[in-house]
């Protein structure tokens, strides 16, 4: 039985550390007034009638702290992408040169500051209940293995370790967003 338990708690460790990575893949798409090519990661392009994501169409690099710059592979390419760019409603409005996108980044404002660190508690929360979703799974997989035999201290010193796996994602998470509003609210 303590095959089984080890083989639970592995999992709800293994499905929490992919919600932190998750996590960490969301904070990186809010900008923190540097410029960063992941901020325009999720923006797809119409690419001759099949949806591409920007970077698999141009050249996406950072000229310098407050500017990207895109360079498609292919010089028609300019306006689909410029187009999914405004669509995307990122904030920023593309500068077509007619050989490369500039996207320049405004500097934020205390008003905006504030609505970015509120999206970051946003998806921190959207991690923090995937964690408990997965420790609430591990639990009820424990009770299971409790009726089907497996005594009471063992399934209460394997649920202590499931809370214990928790608690330290959850502060893992914790970090997270502290390092990022602390970014997001440096001037």
């Amino acid at each position: 039985m303590t095959e089984d338990i080890a083989s639970i708690i592995a999992q709800a460790e293994d499905h929490m550390q992919k919600a932190i990575s998750h996590l960490e893949a969301e904070l990186i798409k809010i900008r923190a007034g540097k410029a960063n090519p992941q901020m325009i990661d999720g923006i797809v392009v119409d690419y001759y009638g099949s949806p591409m994501p920007i970077n698999q169409v141009a050249n996406i690099s950072v000229m310098d702290a407050r500017t990207l710059s895109i360079q498609p592979w292919e010089k028609n390419m300019l306006q689909p992408i410029e187009r999914a760019i405004i669509a995307a409603n990122i904030g920023i409005n593309p500068q077509n040169d007619g050989n490369l996108i500039r996207l320049f980044l405004p500097p934020l404002t205390e008003e905006r500051r504030k609505e970015l660190a509120k999206r970051c508690h946003g998806e921190a929360e959207h991690s923090r209940v995937a964690i408990r979703n997965i420790r609430r799974d591990a639990i009820e997989h424990i009770k299971r293995l409790q009726k089907n035999g497996l005594s009471e201290d063992a399934a209460k010193d394997a649920e202590a370790d499931v809370q214990q796996t928790t608690d330290k994602f959850i502060a893992a998470v914790e970090k997270h967003l502290a390092a990022k509003e602390k970014e997001i609210m440096s001037v």
